[in-house]
């Protein structure tokens, strides 16, 4: 066999480096793909919770109108239809009356003291506060009561 050769030394030497060339390229590959796969999440959730933030105001508008003003159908259909499509994309109301006050998650306007209070809690929920995710939009607005 005069036009055929024998895998010699130095040609499975070379295959290897080939092979193992091949196989760091696919791996680099493999963690690119995975990289861009974060990034483009890590877009999206910023670009959502930009979106809700913008739309913050929008809500304490439609609140304080539902608050103020007589429920008619069309404010109940705007409420709930804001509400249906922010909770779609996480968003997530905060603030209860008789929540323990938390000064990374609560804004607190005002703070009665109540010597008999063991820790401050939050009494009046002034505006309420709003995450998406772990993170945080907004903090809410509450009055405190407690300890001096």
């Amino acid at each position: 066999m005069a036009g055929s050769r024998a895998f010699g030394g130095s040609t499975r030497a070379e295959l290897a480096e080939r092979t193992a060339d091949l196989q760091r390229v696919k791996a680099e590959y493999d963690n690119y793909r995975k990289r861009v796969r974060r990034d483009r999440l890590a877009v999206r959730h910023i670009a959502v919770a930009n979106v809700l933030r913008g739309l913050l105001p929008v809500l304490d508008a439609v609140e304080r109108a539902c608050a103020h003003e007589p429920m008619t159908p069309g404010l109940r259909e705007i409420s709930e239809t804001l509400q249906v499509q922010t909770g779609a994309l996480g968003l997530v109301a905060f603030g209860e009356v008789g929540d323990p006050f938390d000064p990374c998650r609560h804004e607190a306007l005002a703070h009665h003291v109540c010597p008999s209070c063991p820790r401050p809690t939050c009494t009046a929920i002034l505006r309420p506060g709003y995450r998406v995710g772990d993170q945080l939009l907004r903090p809410a607005c509450v009055e405190v009561t407690g300890p001096e």
